[in-house]
């Protein structure tokens, strides 16, 4: 045994010894050979690494081809809270995790995407995965942002493309900064984009993906995070304690602390060196070490892309620099920055290789890889998480309000606008959306200006109209601008004013019948007009609505049967009222000769209750007529029997026809409530026209409280029924206190454009309170003269309000001013309307009762009797 054990021993030490040499040695041999063949250990590394860079691609490709699209667009009173929108975050981290188990994480992401491309200030889409979809759809906003399914964008290709990513630079625990929704976040990132302009390719997209944070990834981070803020504590420690060493070597070294040893008797306490107590490390924070990256909650990573296009160079660039502005709005101890590496003037970044074939490939598939900087908390990105809300101030695109074209029927000219860039462009409305308009505005602020451009411009277009004014003065401040060959035919002048020592005078019998109205509606149109002038109804004055209907009922009788007799000259006028009701003898005959055309009612009404009435029942209803028979122009004008003025057939012809109808006394005021109410009967009796075959027409009143005054009740009417006949009713006045509460509600009630210019702020009040006082009614009254604040409909949509500068006619229509022929467009107005001199015409008027007692003698049966034998005890 003894002999034994030392060879055993020595055997086991020498197996030992060599198991360790051998290992060794074969660590040695690998490392030679990695050393002399490393570039086939590079070769497989890269090989592994490209085969999953491959797969995991592939897999995010597939899974990125399921992705879906939902655009979002506010209503115009959108104003969330910042709950609602933390909730709108939550929603979007959670929806970025609705991927199969094998999607890649790149591909698990949620895409907002804010584009500007001219057909809207700013679209706001959300992508993501299509399981996400039903979390998304429904919105914590409610009601006020509507969500549908997006179609696929397809972009055409623009000359010029630049490319950014954005990271935050600054210090990585810090938020952004904390930017209040009032006013809103995205103002800056609108502005930025306000001035693109779509013809000339102009393109402007921001996408931001918010990827939910791994947890292995945001351990690492802490942990980093700590572990540098601990070093950086020790290096702070260190530092401190050499300075205090420095500072006591200083001080024993110094002049003054030797002195004072050499004077000193006794031994100083302090006399040695002196201690120095090194400061100890500050204990690290968690919470102020990590910041925002301190709790797990509503945190995510973003990947910020930015790219920028047009077909004109330099400017897409200046695109990009102005939306890097709008992101410095967001900017605090953290920002954001543009990724890429500055050599002098030159910057690359994402528009150059190496980068650029990885951001066109997370562009176009909406994948997520963000930088390792890119954390942050939904609160600092509250500003992006919804769309544009009330509190943000959107651009009028030409998509949003369309440009003027002079000559095209299908657009209605509204003003000037001037876009952010300076640029200025004339508006317009869609003439089919235009139903009807209101403008409201003080004297000689431009709503007639306005008007009379608009009206020009639907003459020029081919379209019809009427203007009624009071006033006149709009008649020649349009004269040169429609003094056209091509416009003359279709121009009529119906001036009521009577200018000048013998005045040209048009005709109008609104008993005529040889126009072809319906007998019952003429009879209708004339007693609502009186009606309506006078005040009457039922309640006030039964005897006098009958009195006249009665007498009407019986001349529109007699009208008609002189028309089918072929003798339409010998028809009677309104002021033969007074003698069908004071003349026994014409009124025998007329009741006689028209027997046959009465209804069995009104016949006994004049057998039965006629010869029961007094003569002072007959003083109410002649009177009015009395007066309108002592104005000479009034009595040339409505005393021909057969009339030239034919609204219907104007209405069918595209007729431009002004009618000045001189004042606004009694006498006036019935007068105009008897062409309103013609009107109204002429638009109404369309209905014997297919819809889709009915002209459009237009009139226009000015000065709406002077035409009010005397047809209430028929200019509330047009507002609410005329837009069915394709008549479309354009007012002006200056007070809307002032017009009678039916015509006021009826004209805010179905207005399509609602304009106003400056004035107190009493009477703009209730205009700015069909805005929700936005602008405000002291923002309005400190305009300028011709400013308008206006609100259109466009393709459905309400626009505005926006404001507006009036079109001045000598600068918007300058090119289709003729001053050189207006005195050929004033023949030529008048000639259409048949004017002619008032001598002439009152001579003519005053033999008319001659010509049709001749004609009712003529045709009444022989032995005719009389109705009573009261008849002559009073006549």
């Amino acid at each position: 045994m003894d002999s034994t054990a030392p060879h055993l021993t020595s055997q086991a030490s020498s197996s030992s010894s060599g198991q360790v040499l051998g290992l060794v040695s074969g660590i040695v041999h690998t490392v030679g050979w990695v050393i002399t063949y490393w570039w086939v250990a590079a070769l497989t590394a890269v090989a592994v690494w490209a085969t999953g860079e491959a797969l995991v691609r592939h897999l995010a490709r597939k899974a990125s081809a399921e992705r879906m699209a939902l655009e979002l667009e506010p209503s115009r009173h959108f104003d969330p809270g910042l709950e609602e929108i933390v909730r709108r975050g939550v929603q979007l981290a959670r929806a970025s995790t609705s991927m199969p188990w094998w999607a890649p994480r790149r591909s698990k992401a949620v895409q907002i995407r804010l584009r500007a491309d001219g057909s809207s200030p700013l679209r706001y889409r959300i992508e993501g995965p299509a399981g996400g979809e039903r979390l998304l759809s429904i919105t914590p906003f409610g009601p006020d942002v509507t969500v549908k399914r997006a179609r696929t964008i397809a972009d055409e290709p623009r000359t010029h493309t630049v490319r950014a990513e954005f990271i935050l630079r600054g210090k990585l625990t810090s938020p952004l900064r904390e930017v209040p929704l009032t006013p809103d976040p995205l103002q800056p990132l609108i502005d930025a984009v306000a001035d693109l302009r779509a013809e000339l390719g102009d393109l402007a997209e921001l996408r931001l993906d918010l990827q939910r944070a791994p947890k292995w990834a945001l351990r690492a981070r802490r942990l980093q995070l700590m572990g540098a803020a601990r070093r950086s504590e020790r290096r702070e420690a260190q530092r401190a304690a050499r300075w205090l060493r420095q500072d006591a070597s200083g001080i024993e070294d110094s002049l003054t602390w030797q002195l004072q040893q050499l004077l000193t008797d006794r031994p100083s306490a302090t006399s040695g060196r002196r201690l120095v107590m090194p400061p100890v490390p500050r204990r690290v924070e968690p919470a102020e070490a990590l910041g925002k990256l301190a709790e797990d909650d509503h945190l995510v990573r973003v990947q910020l892309l930015v790219m920028c296009a047009s077909n004109t160079e330099g400017r897409a660039q200046a695109r990009l620099a102005q939306l890097q502005a709008a992101l410095d709005v967001f900017g605090g101890r953290s920002r954001w920055a543009m990724r890429g590496w500055r050599l002098g003037p030159w910057r690359v970044g994402a528009d150059h290789w190496p980068t650029k074939r990885g951001f066109e490939r997370r562009w176009n598939l909406g994948h997520c890889q963000p930088p390792r900087a890119n954390w942050v908390r939904l609160e600092e990105l509250t500003g992006l998480l919804k769309p544009p809300t009330v509190n943000c101030r959107l651009p009028v695109l030409a998509g949003d309000l369309p440009t003027f074209e002079f000559g095209d029927p299908q657009l209605l000219l509204q003003g000037i606008y001037r876009g952010p860039d300076g640029r200025e462009r004339l508006v317009a409305t869609y003439a089919e959306e235009t139903l009807f308009e209101v403008g409201v505005g003080k004297a000689g602020g431009g709503k007639t200006e306005r008007a009379l451009a608009q009206a020009i411009g639907w003459a020029h277009a081919g379209g019809g109209l009427v203007f009624v004014d009071p006033h006149r003065d709009s008649w020649p401040r349009a004269l040169p601008f429609l003094a056209h060959d091509h416009l003359m035919p279709r121009i009529a002048l119906i001036d009521l004013g009577g200018l000048g020592p013998n005045p040209q005078v048009s005709s109008w019998n609104p008993l005529g019948m040889h126009q072809g109205q319906a007998g019952h509606e003429v009879v209708e149109a004339i007693a609502d007009a009186y009606a309506s002038a006078l005040a009457w109804d039922d309640a006030s004055a039964p005897r006098a609505l009958t009195i006249l209907t009665a007498a009407l009922t019986v001349l529109v009788a007699v009208n008609e049967a002189a028309c089918r007799a072929g003798r339409p000259e010998d028809q009677a006028t309104i002021f033969h009222v007074r003698a069908l009701l004071t003349d026994a003898g014409l009124r025998t005959a007329a009741l006689a000769a028209v027997a046959d055309a009465l209804d069995e009612e009104t016949r006994a009404w004049w057998q039965s209750v006629f010869p029961t009435l007094t003569p002072d029942a007959f003083a109410v209803v002649l009177n009015p007529i009395a007066r309108l028979a002592a104005h000479p122009v009034t009595r040339a004008f409505l005393g021909q029997p057969v009339g030239v003025y034919n609204i219907r057939a104007a209405m069918d012809s595209k007729m431009i026809v002004w009618v000045c109808p001189g004042g606004n006394g009694p006498t006036d005021r019935l007068l105009t409530a008897l062409l309103a109410r013609d009107l109204l009967r002429a638009a109404r009796s369309r209905r014997d026209t297919p819809e889709n075959q009915r002209v459009p027409f237009r009139p226009y009143f000015d000065e709406l409280i002077t035409l009010t005054g005397a047809a209430p009740e028929t200019i509330a009417a047009m507002f609410e029924d005329l837009r069915k006949y394709r008549c479309h009713v354009h007012g002006m006045t200056q007070l809307l206190s002032r017009l009678p509460t039916p015509v006021r509600l009826s004209l805010v009630q179905n207005a399509s454009t609602l304009a106003t210019t400056a004035g107190s702020t009493s009477a703009i009040a209730p205009i700015t309170a069909e805005w929700g006082d936005d602008p405000s009614p002291h923002r309005v009254a400190t305009m300028e003269r011709f400013e308008h604040y206006v609100s259109v409909n466009v393709r459905g949509q309400r626009v505005g309000p926006v404001q507006l500068r009036g079109p001045h006619l000598d600068a918007v229509f300058a090119a289709q001013a003729r001053p050189q022929q207006t005195r050929a467009l004033q023949r030529a107005a008048e000639a259409n309307a048949q004017a002619l001199p008032l001598g002439q015409l009152t001579h003519r008027a005053a033999q008319q009762l001659g010509r049709v007692t001749a004609f009712l003698a003529a045709h009444a049966p022989a032995g005719a009797v009389r109705l009573s034998k009261e008849d002559n005890e009073w006549t």
